[in-house]
């Protein structure tokens, strides 16, 4: 099984490019840049990645930030994810990146966007990897921030597909940036926001019906609303579910408890994806063979989420058929995997 989720095409849609910092590459880039960190050596700031809840490790998270200073980091952060990506056999991702965090350190808006942006368009003519950006708001920063930050963007949404919500969800509801969402959709940008991760069902609720979002990124807490569970079953609207990310911010205790394959037996459309891989212990395959092996996912399990991937994914009509012919070829070809036998370890 562990070798068919390796080699098996695979879709990402859940993925922050500042999260993809290795402890290596931070130090790397900190010497580059002259930044002082507050870790006196690359296994110190691994040790760091350890984290309580979605707090702590935001605070580790922004923190690392620092070293992003020039296209040139975000372009060599950006081309180590599609390596990796590369190396994973994922053949479509869609980046999240955070511009307020770094504009308002004095790195201007260009700068994050064309580092991003070339290193998207180089794994395209290299690989074949298709991408979307996807521009997302600070929500624990003012409604009028994110404004701003749209403003900004504006010139450049030739390459920005859409826009989400994220950073610390509690207390922050999606309600807050009706109007931001509003312009971005008037503007023609999708919508995405993160939402009952932390939060309630009740902010997905607000993510679906006043931010008018294509997809819900985390969404594991649908579970305690069965209205909300029939609505996502009725309209297949997708959630982008993250589960070592989940694990490690204690959303769930152990990965054996999380909701993933009951959402899936409900008919829900869910996705597996990395959220902050080199934060969280692992990029995509990781957290299929987690998932698989603590959840006794099927084979036929694992290739639906993969079939969910791809018709959740902002790409054409032509994509999507060639990236679902891609998926079916590749099952077809590898033959069933066997069953897991009844004295398997979880």
């Amino acid at each position: 099984m562990n070798e068919f989720i390796l080699k098996v095409p695979k879709v990402e849609l859940h993925l922050h490019i500042e999260g993809t910092l290795e402890p290596e590459m931070m130090w790397m880039l900190g010497d580059r840049n002259q930044i002082q960190l507050p870790y006196p050596s690359v296994d110190a700031i691994r040790r760091a990645y350890r984290f309580q809840d979605l707090q702590s490790f935001l605070e580790v998270y922004y923190a690392g930030m620092s070293v992003l200073q020039t296209e040139q980091d975000f372009y060599d952060l950006t081309w180590a994810y599609l390596q990796k990506a590369q190396q994973q056999t994922i053949r479509h991702v869609e980046l999240f990146f955070d511009p307020q965090a770094h504009t308002q350190r004095g790195i201007p808006f260009p700068v994050v966007y064309y580092g991003i942006h070339q290193a998207l368009q180089e794994a395209q003519k290299q690989y074949g990897l298709s991408s979307q950006l996807i521009l997302c708001f600070l929500r624990d920063r003012p409604p009028a921030s994110a404004l701003q930050t749209l403003e900004q963007a504006l010139p450049y949404r030739a390459g920005i597909r859409a826009v989400g919500l994220d950073s610390a969800e509690r207390d922050y509801p999606p309600s807050h940036f009706r109007f931001v969402f509003e312009r971005a959709r008037r503007e023609g940008f999708l919508t995405v926001a993160h939402a009952g991760e932390e939060g309630p069902p009740s902010y997905i609720w607000e993510a679906i019906q006043l931010l008018r979002v294509s997809r819900i990124d985390h969404g594991v807490r649908c579970i305690e609303d069965p209205q909300l569970l029939a609505y996502l079953q009725q309209t297949q609207i997708p959630l982008t579910v993250c589960p070592l990310s989940n694990v490690k911010l204690r959303v769930f205790d152990q990965m054996a408890d999380h909701n993933l394959k009951t959402l899936l037996d409900l008919g829900i459309a869910v996705t597996i994806n990395s959220d902050d891989p080199a934060y969280f212990g692992g990029y995509l395959g990781e957290n299929l063979e987690a998932a698989q092996t603590a959840l006794h996912l099927s084979q036929a399990e694992i290739v639906q989420l993969l079939k969910n991937a791809i018709e959740a994914a902002f790409v054409s009509a032509q994509r999507r058929t060639d990236l679902l012919t891609e998926l079916e070829s590749f099952v077809a070809q590898s033959g069933p995997v066997p069953s897991e036998t009844p004295w398997s370890e979880s």
